[in-house]
């Protein structure tokens, strides 16, 4: 299961990384991002849920119960909510089709992805040391 979640959240990675970046330089949202957005959010998202489940796996039902609140838990849990408000608000854009909102998108979308990676770097770095 932890090759599973690994991949998935490493998927997520690519993803969003393609689509935030790609919009950027290409200076306006366009439907293909839409689509990496949301495939980015399901990746990270089974991701997410399958560290989670072999994280309470390995701990006790009190731990099941009550899960530990730390810095990786709630970054990666604000990373989610704001990959899931980004994916919304571009379809928003998208569909009203105003210019300005999908010229402008792109500063939410770098900001977003900043915080996403903090959950991700921190992930990597606590399974490394």
């Amino acid at each position: 299961m932890l090759l599973y979640a690994i991949i998935f959240i490493n998927m997520a990675f690519v993803l969003y990384t393609i689509g935030v970046w790609s919009e950027k330089i290409q200076g306006k949202l366009k439907p293909w991002h839409l689509a990496i957005f949301w495939a980015g959010l399901v990746n990270d998202t089974i991701g997410t849920l399958s560290m989670e489940a072999i994280a309470n796996h390995e701990t006790s039902i009190i731990n099941y119960l009550s899960p530990q609140l730390n810095f990786h838990s709630i970054s990666g849990t604000l990373a989610l909510i704001l990959m899931l408000c980004h994916a919304l608000w571009a379809t928003i854009v998208l569909i009203k089709k105003d210019v300005t909102m999908a010229t402008n998108f792109h500063q939410f979308s770098l900001l977003v992805w900043v915080v996403w990676l903090v959950p991700f770097v921190t992930g990597v770095m606590s399974h490394i040391f």
